[in-house]
């Protein structure tokens, strides 16, 4: 997802944060790594896997809260919708 700029962006958007992006794209199984590394003492500590993390892409938010305010609001509605759509219509008894 790392590699989506517009992915990215708009999370950063709808956060209203700073986003960050690894240089490592599969950093939950390096997560993984990690933990087991550190487990068996293949690590000495969180300082040495500190180090050999960086960060090589950042996106900022450039939505204002006004506008995430509404596109949240919308997209809260269009979700109650197409809930309402997938509910099955109540039989009346005699009906069948």
């Amino acid at each position: 997802m790392t590699k989506n700029d517009l992915l990215m962006q708009f999370q950063a958007d709808l956060l209203g944060a700073p986003v960050a992006a690894p240089s490592i794209a599969e950093i939950t199984a390096v997560g993984a790594a990690y933990a087991a590394g550190l487990a068996t003492g293949f690590w000495a500590g969180l300082d040495e896997l500190r180090d050999n993390y960086t960060i090589t892409r950042r996106w900022q938010p450039r939505m204002g809260s006004d506008e995430r305010a509404l596109g949240v609001a919308d997209w809260r509605r269009a979700i109650t919708r197409t809930v309402g759509l997938a509910q099955p219509e109540p039989v009346a008894a005699g009906a069948l």
